[in-house]
């Protein structure tokens, strides 16, 4: 009888050995979700190049918006105004005033909101709780993403020495090998008499970044280098060494940790989402909005690249197809809920996991 209850308590084990296995399995199981997978999101289309944007505890968006600076998008859908840009005299009026808020994360204790502006070259910070912003910075050039890390330092990206959207995507056309990252040591105390500091340059078009503060790695998007750098990260000086190449994928542009420890990277010329993984640099597509003719495309500009031309002319509706816009990020939000596709249109894509 013992020697029976030994023998069946050895089955059960195995079995549930092999059924944790399976469930883990499961879990870090690659899924690849397509357009048709997602609806627009808000309907009709009310936003105004969404490029980039965040969740918030309450399951709100806050988004990049050409017109009012930041856009709230309540759960059902409803639009209105985010931020109080206006009282700082934001507006979009060109060709005498141009204004492209793009990059939009969240401060590390996510009380605020950092957006920049990739025409103007603000950096603005947002009260999550009040909607009052603040301007950080004014820098020379357009900035294309600013993420605070845990010091209160504010790092961004500069694409291209551009003042305008004319000379932006002039960098998209031609190589020209000055972007950049800078660091503003600390935010609070940071005024006009000091200038931030210039950690690396010489890029091809510097876009989206992701601080891993906890493995002080920092990673970069190099659009027209097709590929994703990797740093080591020294937050206690502000610098960035060791620089490698971590993968080699088309035009990635913004970037953000998904919950299963892999890195989801916008590529805007094949209008798809890579995951990267980062100890050996292997990606997948995990959002595909590729058409065929946007397929070919791809490797024209994938040609052009590798002879050191540009891609600006081949972006266009034949890549974006079905999209609001031109692909450009995600905002990846709790771990069994739905992420968005940003995109440069009027409207995410809202896609359940």
């Amino acid at each position: 009888m013992v020697k029976n209850i030994f023998i069946l308590s050895i089955v059960i084990f195995l079995i549930s050995c092999t059924n944790s296995n399976n469930e883990e399995a499961n879990s870090t199981k690659q899924n690849t979700w397509h357009l048709s997978d997602g609806v627009e999101f808000p309907a009709n289309r009310p936003l105004s190049r969404a490029e980039d944007g965040v969740f918030l505890n309450d399951g709100t968006l806050i988004v990049a918006d050409q017109r009012y600076g930041l856009a709230k998008i309540e759960v059902d859908g409803t639009v209105e105004p985010f931020g109080k840009f206006n009282e700082l005299g934001y507006s979009h009026n060109p060709p005498a005033v141009e204004s492209g808020p793009n990059g939009v994360h969240l401060t590390p204790d996510k009380e605020f909101i950092i957006t920049a502006d990739v025409f103007s070259g603000y950096i603005y910070k947002t009260s999550v709780e009040s909607g009052d912003t603040e301007i950080v910075y004014k820098h020379e050039f357009g900035v294309n993403t600013a993420i605070e890390d845990s010091t209160g330092a504010i790092w961004f990206t500069q694409s291209t020495k551009n003042k305008n959207e004319e000379r932006l995507f002039g960098a998209l056309s031609q190589p020209l090998g000055d972007g950049a990252v800078y660091r503003i040591p600390n935010s609070k105390n940071f005024n006009d008499s000091t200038s931030p500091q210039l950690v690396v340059e010489g890029f091809n078009f510097a876009n989206g970044f992701y601080i891993d503060e906890l493995n002080r790695k920092f990673y970069l998007s190099e659009t027209l280098g097709n590929q994703v750098l990797v740093f080591d990260l020294d937050l206690s000086n502000g610098s960035l060494s060791n620089q490698k190449v971590l993968s080699s994928i088309p035009s990635p542009d913004n970037m953000q940790m998904n919950h299963d420890g892999l890195l989801w990277v916008a590529s805007p010329l094949s209008n798809q989402i890579y995951s990267i993984n980062l100890s050996d640099g292997t990606s997948t597509v995990v959002f595909d909005a590729q058409t065929d003719l946007g397929k070919e495309i791809l490797q024209v500009g994938l040609n052009r690249v590798k002879n050191g031309d540009g891609i600006a002319d081949l972006i266009g509706p034949d890549v974006t197809g079905d999209m609001p816009g031109l692909l450009t990020g995600m905002i990846i939000g709790e771990k069994q809920g739905p992420f968005y596709v940003a995109n440069l249109g009027q409207a995410l894509i809202k896609v359940n996991r």
